[in-house]
């Protein structure tokens, strides 16, 4: 008898990934792209070439569970998962403990709270306004014409707090060019869009227990994290990958959902 492989793919409003394990939850492929303006063939494609690098047949997948934005743009999925169950689920494999899950996504954030044994205490989602998320730094860099890869190593740089108080994107740019004309630094200007991020996730919910962040924003500028657990006062747990974090609980679901078929 062969082996069995899982996968799961999350469709985002910005990304789409899809990830492959096995029985025993080795990490055997994975991949990324845009989702664009066609959900289902961002899917294929990541599905496809997460396929490639495992070095297996799609037959040989037996379950495989979409989620995110998109899930349900995915024929070729068997199960569709909230994101909430699919990004506890892959911060759990991670960190078997009582944790506050951050999710901060292209166009919203999430804080997901699980206790000892892995249940769900609850959850807060944001998706009145981009304000906080990947979306809203994309547009500041767009505003500045700067390239968002370097955001991180600026924000790194930064010797001098910049405080931006707006809530709406929108404003938020208007007070970044604000800033420039007063002659404050452009790496400090983008420490401070770190914090107001921060900021945004912070008025959402309490963080209680051990703080866990995800998503791309962190993928990408790994100095929030830092900046989270300064204002805190503790350390901020990331885990391997953070921006396929829903597409690996989709996976794990999908073994966890086979192996209760099998009893």
């Amino acid at each position: 008898m062969g082996k069995s492989f899982y996968g799961g793919i999350e469709v985002g409003a910005s990304t789409a990934k899809a990830v492959i394990i096995d029985a025993e939850k080795n990490l055997l492929g994975m991949d990324m792209c845009r989702s664009g303006y066609d959900f289902s063939a961002s899917a294929s494609q990541v599905w496809r070439a997460a396929l490639d690098q495992a070095g297996i047949d799609e037959a040989d997948v037996k379950n495989i569970i979409s989620t995110g934005y998109g899930r349900r743009n995915i024929e070729f999925v068997h199960q569709t998962k909230t994101e909430i169950s699919c990004h506890a689920r892959g911060c759990r494999h991670h960190f078997p403990f009582a944790i506050t899950v951050i999710d901060i996504g292209g166009q919203d954030n999430k804080i997901i709270k699980l206790d000892q044994a892995g249940r769900r205490l609850g959850f807060k989602m944001n998706r009145k306004c981009a304000a906080g998320t990947g979306a809203f730094l994309e547009e500041i860099a767009y505003r500045l014409n700067i390239d968002i890869a370097s955001f991180d190593g600026l924000a790194r740089r930064s010797t001098e707090k910049v405080t931006l108080g707006s809530y709406c994107t929108v404003f938020s740019a208007t007070e970044v060019l604000e800033k420039i004309r007063a002659g404050k630094k452009i790496e400090d200007i983008v420490s401070g869009l770190f914090t107001s991020v921060i900021n945004r996730v912070l008025e959402m919910d309490s963080l209680t227990d051990q703080v866990v962040l995800t998503g791309g924003v962190v993928a990408h500028n790994p100095f929030i994290a830092e900046l989270l657990s300064s204002q805190i006062d503790r350390p901020v747990l990331v885990p391997p990958h953070p921006q396929m974090t829903g597409a690996l609980g989709a996976a794990l679901l999908s073994l966890d959902e086979n192996s209760k078929s099998q009893i």
